[in-house]
């Protein structure tokens, strides 16, 4: 990525800097003190690469596993005086990467001796017209439950509800029934 510095020195040829500076919104002295270390910068960038190359050399004698805190560690162990935080800079900016050796935390245990549930609608969430049946997740309540006439499918990743509420002709009681069903 360029800088806007980088943008003003290009064009301070073609155009005044300080008109540069007022279009890209850059203090005019803040240019130069980013033009006068610019010499900083290339010395600075010149021995990353050379470190960079002792990194790529401690990371190959290690089959690619070592990280910063290891290649900082050995490389203080040859002698060269060396931060963490710098060395983890150059490996991101050369791409050098070290293997991630992470446990898995299992964090739900099923118990082996329950009963499986049935899978009671055999995962048929299609409706047969608009209203009849509404899904949701089932790790939170609902704000809006539907009319008392129509059926309700509520899925989570593992179990489903299925809620039919019917009423009577008379159109005054309700009945409802529930059946647990699995939908993964």
């Amino acid at each position: 990525m360029r800088s806007r510095f980088q943008f003003v020195d290009d064009h301070r040829d073609t155009y005044e800097v300080k008109q540069l500076c007022h279009v890209l919104d850059v203090n005019r002295s803040s240019y130069y003190k980013w033009l006068a270390g610019a010499e900083a910068r290339a010395t600075r960038q010149r021995e990353d690469r050379i470190l960079a190359e002792e990194i790529r050399e401690v990371h190959g004698e290690s089959g690619g596993a070592y990280g910063s805190p290891r290649i900082t560690a050995e490389l203080r162990e040859k002698g060269r005086r060396v931060n963490e935080k710098r060395i983890a800079r150059i490996m991101r900016t050369f791409s050098i990467t070290g293997i991630r050796l992470r446990r898995r935390v299992r964090t739900t245990v099923p118990d082996p001796a329950a009963s499986p549930v049935p899978d009671l609608f055999q995962r048929d969430f299609t409706a047969t017209e608009p209203g009849r049946k509404y899904m949701g997740s089932g790790s939170r309540r609902e704000s809006h439950p539907p009319a008392p006439t129509e059926p309700c499918v509520t899925v989570s990743r593992y179990t489903a509800l299925v809620t039919l509420v019917t009423s009577s002709r008379s159109g005054t009681s309700a009945s409802a029934r529930t059946c647990p069903g699995i939908a993964g």
